[in-house]
């Protein structure tokens, strides 16, 4: 028998590339998974992993058990939730939130999940859209709450679907006061935005491309909590969602861009995730966005 838990350490493996970075994803040591992924070659009589330098990586036979591992921790997942649906609260629902989303959404929601799912546990945890993303396929999140900005397409992986949550205006802010009419007029400024990698970072230095200067970028932090204060102190100027919430908001003017750009706000889950929690979970976030917008 090959045994499941021995089986998503393969998964994980395929995903992840390094024994060390399951261990620490899923709190084993790398010992205690080196070992357990020992037995599962025994148990499959073929060799699934082959050294690499001071790394493994997967056999083709690996490979090809990796790929069987995925669907059965699928069919597990249905399963799971076949069984739930005769009973909720049976599980945590496990779930990944932007800084944004945290900060706006996420006690609206839960309020309103309380009033109406009162048996649905959540667990959340903070993280930037691409490291939520990856950890949903790889199954540390049932839900994840992300991003998408106009013009910058992010990959749909198989086996993942999304649900738009809303539409997230997004606008020049300055410090209030400032007679900044556009994009131009802040050519020479310092800028704050999110670091080199992420969507919003790419978005923004594109629109300062096209309105035909390279943007100084001084300040590159993730906190968007940070970006309200640099700019309410009148230390750089920067693009802001709406949903970014922070003392010194009110200290800000904020500017309408050509064509009205938002980000949309995204719910993503398993096509395998069946469990009505999580299904409960993602209309409390729709309806608290809505709500938000509604005032």
């Amino acid at each position: 028998m090959l045994e499941l838990r021995r089986l998503r350490l393969l998964h994980e493996l395929s995903l992840r590339g390094t024994l060390a970075s399951v261990a620490e994803a899923l709190s084993y040591s790398p010992s205690t998974v080196s070992q357990q992924l020992a037995q599962l070659e025994k148990d499959a009589g073929v060799p699934l992993l082959v050294a690499d330098g001071r790394r493994v990586r997967l056999t083709e036979h690996g490979a090809m058990l990796a790929a069987h591992a995925a669907r059965a921790l699928e069919l597990d997942e249905q399963v799971r939730g076949d069984l739930e649906s005769l009973r909720t609260g049976t599980a945590p629902v496990q779930v990944a939130v932007m800084q944004t989303v945290a900060q706006s959404l996420l006690a609206p929601a839960l309020t309103l999940l309380r009033d109406h799912d009162p048996d649905v546990v959540v667990a959340v945890t903070e993280l930037p859209p691409e490291e939520g993303l990856f950890e949903l396929a790889a199954r540390r999140f049932d839900l994840v709450v992300a991003e998408q900005y106009p013009g910058h397409s992010r990959a749909h992986p198989t086996g993942i679907e999304r649900t738009e949550i809303g539409r997230d205006a997004i606008r020049l802010a300055v410090r209030r006061g400032e007679p900044a009419r556009d994009l131009d007029a802040l050519r020479g400024r310092p800028w704050v935005m999110e670091p080199s990698g992420t969507a919003s970072r790419q978005w923004a230095t594109q629109q300062c491309r096209a309105a035909g200067f390279e943007p100084d970028v001084r300040f590159e932090i993730a906190d968007l909590t940070v970006h309200v204060r640099l700019i309410a102190a009148g230390l750089a100027v920067g693009l802001l969602p709406d949903l970014a919430r922070a003392p010194g908001r009110k200290e800000l003017t904020l500017v309408d861009l050509p064509g009205s750009p938002a980000r949309e706000v995204f719910a993503a889950t398993r096509t395998s995730s069946t469990r009505p929690a999580i299904a409960a979970v993602r209309t409390a976030l729709k309806d608290a966005f809505t709500a938000r917008t509604a005032r």
